[in-house]
């Protein structure tokens, strides 16, 4: 035994000798190559501390996200964010104990009633289950968690058929919902195979819609078999010719999918507002053939659509292809001119032609390839331009003709319920639905270099997904938000979500006053 110590001892200072030498030999190295390069100044002077500088450097976000950063204060997403994400995605659950984390500071809040409704008083319709998988913890250490899937059947939290939304009502196909919150655009593309059936699949079983982005129809999107909402964007992929034009006949073609339930042109995007971009290196020839563009070649879309220049022209497109498709058809817009928003909404009552929705996104969405100026600096936040809309729709009596989607950073049921209550209809979500895939967080999406395989064409990355344990996580994800939306609609009074309205939601200044949400809006379009 003392043999055996004694050996091991011997090795273990043998590989302590080695490594320093091989640190020493580094240090030389560098000493000598750093000195005479001319890029870097710090490593001119200091070789050695300079490399371990540019170390601290390249896993400083690494360090902050998982050790530095306290939960609530990680941006675009802070920790708690991410976890509650998880934890909805994986145990269908969002219970948490001890008290809340949140500061509060100045913003918008829920108001409960003091009788709230009981859970037998609620209008849900959970008469069909949905069988799906939960995580179970069977044994939790400091550097391990051992837990095994069990198939489940959980209560899915439809809105009832009375408090179902309809898009297109006066149409031959209309579009009618029984949930308030599905996925927001995102692109085949900008995701990866498996993460865009992982998520159609998902929400399929959830039974809410998925948006394709604008990047076209994939098999991907259509796996699940679920309802699609298609998006136009200026590039007109999926519905161009080879020239770059709108072409109906493609369009008619697409419209044959009975999966594609409505269409949405996309003016802008919150954190781009501006036409799609993607790396070549993420252009791959299926891609190229769904967009009908070259291969392998960086993809600028047109900042706008070259033949809609005006309401006007806008909403006579929307008219349009309305009338070609027999679907619900609108438009996506971030707002920042109160003046250009009542100029649409004039156009709207004096041509008569009003979109089926409108999809407001807050400039604090997000994207998988954008300008660090537009992300940063243009546009205003969701829960300023959702009363804008909404008001001006309302002053002008036009209100009941059109449904307003919503979409910024809404990954929790509170900030839905406030999103419903400023004047959304429904709710879209992108980034919770990346992180219920598995995203997260590197923030590599524009470098086809995602280490979990979530936002990249790469198969080798993608190879980390697996479609049949993450399209649970979004079933479950989806489904946790409308039992959580259940819940807000209790607490305040009504006995449905989409009932939450203006009367519930007040601002809470610095100074401790209360502003109502009515007051607001009007100030904001006077």
């Amino acid at each position: 035994m003392n043999e055996l110590l004694t050996t091991m001892q011997f090795i273990v200072n043998v590989m302590i000798f080695i490594i320093i030498i091989g640190l020493l030999v580094l240090a030389l190295i560098f000493l000598f190559k750093d000195r005479k390069q001319t890029q870097h100044s710090v490593l001119r002077n200091y070789p050695v501390l300079g490399r371990v500088r540019y170390f601290a450097e390249k896993i400083g976000p690494e360090l902050r996200q998982y050790l530095f950063a306290n939960d609530t204060e990680g941006k675009p997403f802070s920790r708690q964010e991410y976890t509650d994400i998880v934890l909805s995605g994986k145990y269908n659950s969002r219970m948490a104990s001890f008290g809340t984390l949140r500061e509060y500071k100045e913003g918008f809040y829920i108001r409960n009633t003091m009788f709230p409704l009981q859970a037998t008083e609620l209008q849900v319709d959970n008469s069909q289950m949905i069988s799906t998988f939960l995580y179970k913890v069977d044994n939790q250490k400091l550097f391990k968690r051992d837990e095994h899937r069990e198939k489940e059947e959980i209560d899915p939290f439809y809105l009832s058929d009375e408090n179902a939304v309809v898009l297109g009502e006066e149409l031959a196909h209309p579009f009618r919902i029984k949930r308030l919150v599905g996925q927001s655009a995102m692109s085949y593309g900008a995701l990866g195979s498996h993460a865009i059936t992982a998520l159609s699949k998902g929400l399929a079983r959830a039974g809410t819609w998925m948006n394709t982005g604008e990047g076209g129809l994939s098999e991907f999107h259509l796996k699940g078999g679920g309802d699609i909402i298609f998006q136009i964007g200026p590039g007109l992929f999926g519905v161009r010719d080879k020239a770059g034009n709108f072409s109906e006949d493609l369009f008619k073609e697409l419209n044959q999918h009975k999966e594609i339930k409505a269409y949405e042109l996309k003016l802008a995007q919150g954190a781009k507002t501006r036409g799609g971009h993607m790396e070549g290196n993420k252009v791959t020839e299926e891609i190229a053939k769904i967009r009908n563009v070259e291969p392998h070649k960086t993809i600028n879309s047109p900042n706008r659509f070259d033949f809609i220049n005006s309401p006007e022209e806008l909403l006579k497109f929307v008219d349009k292809i309305r009338d070609i498709s027999q679907k619900p058809v609108g438009f996506k817009i971030v707002v920042s001119k109160v003046d250009e928003v009542e100029k649409l909404v004039q156009t709207m009552v004096k041509l008569d032609i009003y979109p089926s929705f409108i999809t407001i996104d807050g400039g604090e969405g997000g994207t998988g390839a954008t300008f660090q100026e537009l992300q940063d600096g243009v546009g205003l936040p969701l829960f300023t331009a959702l009363p804008i809309v909404s008001g001006m729709l309302e002053r002008y009596h036009v209100r009941d003709k059109m449904k307003i989607f919503a979409s910024g950073k809404l990954i929790t049921p509170d900030k839905i319920a406030i999103a419903l209550g400023l004047g959304a209809d429904l709710v879209n979500v992108a980034r919770g639905m990346m992180i219920s895939v598995g995203c997260i967080m590197s923030q590599q999406c524009h470098l086809n270099t995602c280490p979990v395989g979530v936002a990249t064409t790469d198969p080798k990355k993608e190879k980390a997904l697996i479609i049949d344990e993450k399209q649970y996580r979004v079933t479950n994800y989806v489904t946790s938000l409308h039992e959580g939306l259940f819940n807000i609609a209790a607490a305040v009074g009504v006995k449905s979500p989409n009932e939450i309205t203006k009367d519930h939601i007040v601002i809470k200044r610095d100074d401790g006053t209360l502003q109502e949400i009515a007051n607001y809006k009007l100030k904001l379009i006077s």
